[in-house]
């Protein structure tokens, strides 16, 4: 099992269907092309969505909860490794991401992603192998096209 393509926070929010119509197709397009066996997820992310789903959307614990075990179900789940808190803050000093954000891209090219798809982060920005792809932007970037081609 290789999960190659990482999805940032932005992207489970949209897939669980809370606001944009058109995004969450978008957004569930990917994540059933891609099936668990190609979809990473960081455990940074799942905390966000986690506090996105209660805080913004005013989402019962509950309903957040079982949102986040459903991913935890259809994706590989990524921790951060020992010293990937070092790399982030290499990572978002010398390019200013926010914290959270570099360690949501180091984890990902920990895990040997080549891709992670994020609307907020730098469109192209290519990090240890791993390139910030903006599923809506147009026209669509290579890679994701190409893995969602040759996804399932």
């Amino acid at each position: 099992m290789t999960a190659l393509v990482a999805l940032d926070t932005n992207i489970l929010v949209y897939a669980a269907g809370l606001n944009d119509g058109l995004r969450f197709k978008a957004a569930d397009a990917i994540r059933i092309a891609l099936g668990p066996d190609r979809t990473l997820i960081a455990t940074q992310v799942l905390g966000e969505f986690f506090n996105v789903l209660v805080g913004k959307f005013r989402q019962e614990r509950s309903f957040a909860r079982r949102a986040c075990e459903l991913w935890m179900q259809s994706a590989t789940i990524r921790a951060p490794e020992a010293n990937s808190f070092a790399r982030a803050f290499e990572l978002a000093t010398e390019q200013h991401f926010q914290i959270w954000d570099a360690l949501i891209l180091v984890t990902a090219a920990e895990a040997g992603c080549r891709i992670l798809v994020s609307e907020d982060m730098q469109h192209g920005f290519v990090h240890r192998g791993v390139t910030v792809v903006n599923p809506f932007a147009e026209p669509p970037h290579p890679l994701l096209a190409d893995a969602l081609r040759h996804a399932g």
